[in-house]
Parts: C-alpha cells; structure tokens; sequence
C-alpha cells in the first residue's frame, strides 16, 4: 500500500479514493474465483481465494482509515469532504458484504444445489459487473475534479451512473429467479440449509445494491 497522505495532500485529494475502489474491485473479482472452487467442491483453493479476498478487504480498509484520519477539515473544493467521506464509506461497504459472503459459505462448507448453480454464479458475476462499472465511475473523480464537477465529464459519469442503474437492475432480477428457483426445491433440503442459502443470496445481491449506491453518491457530488 502506497503512501496516501502524501497523496491527499497532492493536486487531488481523491486518488486515494480512487485507489481504494481499485482494491475494492479487486476484492469482489475474487469473489468469482471462490464459488468457482466452492462449486467444483475444492475447498482448499476455495480458502485460499478467501484468504484473498479478506487480504483485500482490509487493505480496502486500511486505506479508508488512513483517508478519514488525514483528509483536511477544510478542502479546496467545490464539493463538501462529508461527501467524500460518504463515497468512501459505500466503496469499503462493498468489500464487507464480499468478505461476509465468502465467510459465511467456506464457514458452513456449503453446497449450492445443482439445479441453481448455473443461475447463482451469472448472478455473482453480474453483481462483480456492477462493482466494475462503479470502479470506471470512481475512475473520473480526478477529472471531474479538475473540471469543478462540471461539463463534459460530469455527462460521462452521469452516462456511466445510469449503466449501473441498469446493472443493479439486473442483478434485482437475477436475484428474484434465484430465489424462485430455491422456493421449488427448499422442501428437499434440510430447513437450516435453506435458511442460510437464502442469506447468501441476499448478500450477494448487497454487493450491487452496495455498487450502484456508489453512483448515488457520484451523483450528489454533481448535484454541488
């Protein structure tokens, strides 16, 4: 990890954040990698892709910790450092709910039924689809910066805001079909199976919820 107080007191005080979206996509890109294990039922590279994902997790953290604790009271900026801070906190959000998700399944050695298998793993991919847009979004801070959240590029951010709206929707759907797909076959599964499999789906699908809050707040900057 980087310097990042130099960083924030260099010509933009959101590299930092920038950085720790980077990490955070990271952190959910790994996520593919675990269920991929957990459904091939290898859970020695499931742990390590876990091990992954938490190193990331607090690196993510580590670095929001290092932003809050330096971040000037008062900035050189046309938005407020409140909403800085905000954006910072939904981004480490993200990481969370991936580190929870994986916990929970490679705590439990869970199994994902066969006949939702297919459907779960689109449905963790496209929720990894929608941390990525968000990380293209963060991407523009600097430039937006530059250009006092305004013109050309605060159009591009709010273009990219909207693509992830559609993704979060998407994943909204995914989601309802899995869970539809688990109500047909519950009676076949042991009750606290059940329990916990609709958990994980739930927290899945807050890593988009996470993701497309993080356009949100994109947009409140705009709005300054």
């Amino acid at each position: 990890m980087g310097n990042y107080i130099s960083k924030i007191f260099g010509t933009s005080p959101v590299g930092p954040i920038q950085d720790q979206m980077q990490t955070v996509y990271q952190c959910a890109k790994e996520l593919i990698s675990f269920f991929e294990h957990v459904l091939a039922n290898d859970w020695a590279k499931a742990e390590a892709a876990r091990a992954k994902i938490v190193e990331l997790e607090q690196e993510a953290d580590d670095i929001k910790k290092q932003i809050r604790t330096h971040l000037p009271k008062s900035l050189f900026m046309p938005v407020p450092r409140e909403d800085l801070l905000a954006l910072l906190l939904v981004q480490d959000r993200i990481a969370n709910k991936v580190r929870d998700v994986s916990g929970l399944v490679l705590g439990r050695r869970m199994q994902i039924p066969e006949s939702i298998r297919e459907d779960y793993l689109a449905f963790v991919v496209r929720n990894v689809d929608a941390v990525k847009k968000a990380r293209k979004s963060v991407r523009e801070l600097d430039e937006l910066y530059e250009t006092g959240f305004r013109g050309a590029e605060a159009d591009l951010v709010e273009s990219l805001v909207h693509e992830l709206d559609e993704i979060e929707n998407d994943t909204d759907r995914m989601q309802a079909e899995v869970r539809a797909k688990v109500f047909v076959i519950e009676k076949d599964l042991p009750p606290v199976d059940v329990m916990f499999l609709y958990r994980v789906i739930e927290l899945t699908g807050e890593i988009g919820d996470m993701a497309e809050r993080t356009g949100r707040r994109l947009e409140l900057l705009l709005s300054h």
